[in-house]
């Protein structure tokens, strides 16, 4: 597991301390795969607002509200969501420390979504104003941020490939598959981790019931993929998980 070390440094500091610290910062996406030196890694730094604390519960931006910051999750997790017409609310994802909350908003500069804490979180606050001002000198920073947004886009379809044409068994594994993929992206252990979420709202993310994802959570246990205590899952066979989730493989 990769210890936690602060993601705001102090001006002044070398650029190896800025560096070492940045590597477990949410921001490490935008500014340490480029290879930035040293006077553009402090402007970034700069340019990075007030940490922010948010309650278990809480909103981080609501639908509607107007567009001022991007947010880096430093740490926690939360879930975005809308409303339909009739007033349903419908969950569109779930982010966890490193990854950017808020580009829903950039194209209108309001929020089409709304941010709630999973758990006690924080996250980093960055003007976008700012943040134009240094992509517009930093062309290298620029194409990383437009693959960033390019990745979410992805991410959104897959999400729509996901629900309409996957059977339950396929949806919840790949569910699954997908938080280990991004756990182990963060150094943590891609085959045991707590899920942040409750029944009810994987059911919601999914399409389905919370009865639907209690009975796979048991079939996935009497299968051995699965071992599960609480929120905490240890994948037990992650291979034919994934194979489950592509579709090449059925469970009994």
């Amino acid at each position: 597991m990769i210890r936690e070390l602060p993601s705001l440094v102090i001006p002044g500091v070398t650029i190896d301390v800025l560096k070492a610290s940045c590597a477990t910062c949410s921001m490490h996406q935008l500014c340490l795969p480029m290879g930035l030196d040293d006077k553009d890694m402090e402007r970034l730094d700069q340019i990075i607002g007030r940490r922010r604390k948010v309650a278990r519960g809480a909103n981080l931006f609501r639908i509607g509200d107007t567009f001022q910051n991007l947010y880096a999750i430093r740490l926690g997790h939360f879930k975005t969501c809308q409303v339909s017409q009739d007033g349903v609310e419908q969950i569109t994802g779930f982010q966890m420390a490193g990854e950017l909350l808020g580009m829903d908003a950039i194209s209108t500069d309001l929020h089409h979504c709304t941010a709630v804490a999973l758990e006690d979180s924080e996250v980093c606050e960055i003007p976008f104003s700012t943040l134009q001002q240094l992509l517009g000198d930093m062309p290298t920073l620029l194409r990383h941020f437009h693959r960033m947004m390019s990745q979410e886009i992805t991410r959104e379809q897959s999400v729509m490939l996901l629900l309409g044409n996957m059977q339950a068994t396929q949806r919840f594994a790949a569910f699954l598959v997908n938080l280990s993929s991004r756990y182990e992206a963060r150094g943590y252990s891609p085959n045991t981790f707590q899920l942040r979420m409750s029944r009810e709202e994987i059911g919601n993310y999914l399409g389905l019931t919370i009865e639907s994802i209690s009975r796979l959570l048991s079939r996935f246990k009497k299968e051995a993929l699965l071992r599960v205590s609480n929120r905490e899952i240890e994948m037990l066979d992650p291979p034919r998980l994934k194979a489950v989730a592509a579709g090449s493989q059925t469970c009994n």
